[in-house]
Formats: structure tokens, sequence, C-alpha cells
């Protein structure tokens, strides 16, 4: 999907601050604000803008403590898999899921007001699951700040361009130890 100047530099304000007017971000860009409601309209028809969302911030909100858990589901049919996401997403604790491959199933995101809570939803709910076969609970210390997505620049893929000429970095020579 190709993406000019002018739509790379909508997207960043947009995420720097989403409650921008159309004729803020017009200004900020220097274009008519035809051009920068256009310009977005753009950017959802093609579904890279898919929306405007409030950040909240969970300390204030009283859920001051986060957690990842990595779940192991058994047996992995499609059906345990479905059932499991489908109570997961009714969990009010749960800020996000992901489903990931390798040796856990699922990463949730949670989001309480301490570590009691966190350990009773692990041990009492989680656990209790029939298709639960493993739990590992990791506690976030910090949630560093988001970053502000745009296009990645093409990797070089040109094998001839790297050294040694078959595609691995060459690696340190002798002189580059003393």
């Amino acid at each position: 999907m190709e993406l000019d100047e002018l739509d790379c530099l909508l997207l960043r304000e947009i995420q720097r601050d989403g409650r921008q007017t159309n004729r803020e971000l017009a200004a900020t860009a220097g274009v008519a604000p035809s051009t920068s409601l256009e310009r977005l309209r753009s950017l959802q028809r093609r579904g890279i803008l898919k929306g405007f969302t409030a950040e909240v911030d969970l300390e204030a909100l009283g859920r001051p403590v986060q957690a990842l858990i990595s779940v192991r589901i058994r047996p992995p049919s499609r059906k345990v898999l479905e059932g499991f996401r489908a109570w997961v997403r009714t969990r009010p604790e749960v800020v996000g899921i992901f489903v990931t491959t390798g040796s856990d199933d699922f990463l949730i995101h949670m989001a309480v007001p301490d570590t009691d809570y966190l350990y009773d939803f692990v041990i009492d709910e989680l656990t209790e699951r029939r298709e639960v076969a493993d739990v590992r609970t990791s506690i976030v210390y910090e949630r560093l700040e988001s970053r502000i997505l745009l296009p990645l620049a093409p990797r070089n893929t040109d094998r001839e361009r790297q050294p040694g000429g078959d595609g691995r970095a060459a690696g340190p020579r002798e002189d580059d130890w003393t």
C-alpha cells in the first residue's frame, strides 16, 4: 500500500494527537483543509486508519497492576481454541489478547487492582478451565510509550550487496580485536 509524504505526515500527527481538528492538521501539513480531509478519508477507505480511540490511564482507573499471561491449551483443536477465546473476551480484566505460535497458544494482557486479584484470577478461574494445560504469568514493571506507526522502508534483499556475497554478514576480522 503506497503512502506518500503527506499521508505519512497526517498519520504521524493524528497518532500524536487524535483530538486535533482537521483545520489544525491541514495547517501542520501545509495543505488546504479539504485536502487534509480527503486524505484522511482515503486512509480510512484503504483500511490504514481504522478509527479514533481514547487512551485510558489504567492506574487512574484503579487497575495499576498489569500482567502478561501465556496460556497453553489442550487439546489444540479449533473448537477448544475458539471456546477459550470467546471466554477470555468476556473478561473485564483483559486489555488485549494475542493468539500466538510456539509453545503457547495465547498471550493475555491484563490490568487489575492488585496482585491478590491477579493471583485469584489465575488460580481460581484460569487454571480451573479444563482446556488450560499451562499458564505462565509475568508482571509488567513498566509500559514504555507507544511509538507512532508508519510504513517501514523496504529491506535490502540484494544478496550480492551483502558482505561475503552469500547474504550472511561478515564476521569480525582479526584486526578488529586489537
